[in-house]
């Protein structure tokens, strides 16, 4: 007979594996045994997740109201379970973790009532989110204890307006917003300010201010459709130290960023930009990021990606990066390395450059950043000659012709170069002769050393 070690365990290290798996298949547990029949109290983890666990497949054949009965029964079957597992862990300790995700608006007084139960447990970590409109109601927007919030999709406070103060988690560090509807900007203010301790956050709302005197990390997702009115964006965060920032470009910034020392920006023009059959351009380009980069000229390391890239060309004069230690950019094919030459040269201690992807857009204003167009026939703006990295760090390489040229071009170049890492392409194969090729590459530098990660 096999030996039964999980059922061995002491009960509150089964707590802490039955807290692992979602409620209702720890729940499940109970009926194999007398050992596990009464352990559901010990979890201190807590995951409703409606869809997960009473939603199979319509099966084949089903018509539109038997499906619809269908689907009835089982929002009251998981709406029964909920109760009934809540009332049997009524005088069960702490909850850590509550997580509850439903798909079905009609029961909003007892949603409510759950997340009532969870934050009067003492719960440390909330997470809700739902499929349709589920407003929460502002009563609840007050623990002592939360320490991370996670509000995403259908949930949204109840109420027009939220009222400053009507929100309190003097504990919370960790806030989350994923597509919440707030009717106003003050009202996601009004939230912020009510987490005085708040040190992470991420939103993904479209937003055009924000302030928070101790926030430390911010992420910040926000979209718009065309037709909304290209607004300035307003970001006052003195303690922020690291900002992740995805947006079409604004028509200005007005930024308190003091003690930043990391960005990565993701910023997108409204209209692509067109060129000529020459690689030129002569189009009219909306924004200005002006304001945002002089906020961030004292950061150490700054990530780009490919659209930012052309912001930075196109809707900007850029500050002297002084303190810019590490450059992280990604390529791609339709965008060009324009800002490239006055990238490099405005960042004079810049010891790291990181590549992913060495193939983009061919024009006549990359300097001597690339070697796409022969030298004599461009205007060349001198950058890797006199620039001062000492590690080049390649990823995403596949070997390709054009991608060798550029290796070799940055290895006759950086003069100051001591270390090369490539990273091969996801699907390509890391061949000897893939090897060989970049290994034999001649190299300005006498001290640089290649090694492939």
């Amino acid at each position: 007979m096999d030996t039964d070690l999980i059922s061995n365990l002491p009960d509150d290290v089964l707590g802490k594996i039955l807290s692992l798996v979602p409620t209702k298949l720890a729940a499940a547990t109970s009926v194999l045994s007398k050992r596990w029949r009464n352990l559901l109290p010990l979890v201190d983890s807590l995951d409703f997740d409606e869809t997960m666990l009473f939603y199979p497949d319509n099966k084949d054949g089903e018509d539109e109201a038997s499906s619809y009965e269908s689907g009835q029964r089982r929002r009251h079957s998981f709406s029964h379970f909920v109760d009934k597992t809540l009332a049997l862990l009524s005088n069960a300790p702490l909850t850590e973790k509550f997580s509850l995700k439903c798909y079905h608006e009609d029961d909003g007084a007892r949603i409510n009532r759950w997340i009532r139960t969870a934050l009067e447990r003492g719960c440390l970590e909330l997470n809700l989110e739902a499929a349709n409109y589920l407003p929460i109601d502002s009563q609840y927007f007050t623990s002592n204890t939360l320490v991370k919030l996670t509000i995403s999709d259908g949930f949204y406070p109840g109420g027009h307006l939220l009222p400053f103060g009507g929100v309190f988690f003097p504990a919370l560090k960790t806030l989350t917003l994923v597509s919440v509807c707030f009717t106003s900007v003050e009202m996601i203010n009004f939230f912020i300010h009510g987490c005085p301790a708040l040190e992470e956050l991420f939103l993904c709302v479209w937003m055009q201010y924000m302030s928070s005197p101790n926030v430390k990390r911010v992420t910040i997702t926000s979209d718009f459709d065309d037709d909304i009115q290209r607004p300035s964006m307003v970001l006052k965060t003195p303690s922020l130290v690291y900002l992740d920032y995805s947006s079409y470009v604004a028509g200005n910034y007005y930024v308190v960023l003091d003690s930043l020392v990391e960005a990565r920006l993701d910023l997108r023009l409204y209209e692509p930009i067109i060129y000529d059959e020459d690689g030129l351009w002569n189009a009219e380009v909306f924004g200005n990021i002006t304001n945002l980069i002089e906020a961030i000229r004292t950061i150490k390391i700054l990530h780009l990606s490919p659209s930012s890239l052309e912001v930075f060309y196109y809707c900007c004069d850029l500050p002297v990066l002084e303190d810019l230690v590490n450059l992280s950019i990604e390529s791609d094919k339709e965008k060009g390395w324009e800002v490239m030459p006055r990238l490099l040269n405005k960042s004079p201690n810049l010891q790291t450059l990181v590549v992913k992807g060495l193939v983009h857009r061919v024009t006549y204003c990359c300097g001597d950043a690339c070697a796409c167009i022969r030298m004599k026939d461009r205007e060349i703006v001198s950058c890797l000659s006199r620039c001062r990295v000492k590690v080049l760090k390649i990823l995403g390489y596949g070997g390709s012709f054009r991608e060798l040229k550029q290796m070799r071009h940055f290895l006759g170049k950086l003069k100051c170069l001591e270390t090369v890492k490539v990273g091969v392409k996801e699907g390509s194969k890391k061949s000897n002769y893939l090897v060989a090729n970049v290994m034999a590459l001649p190299r300005v530098s006498s001290k640089c050393k290649i090694q492939f990660i």
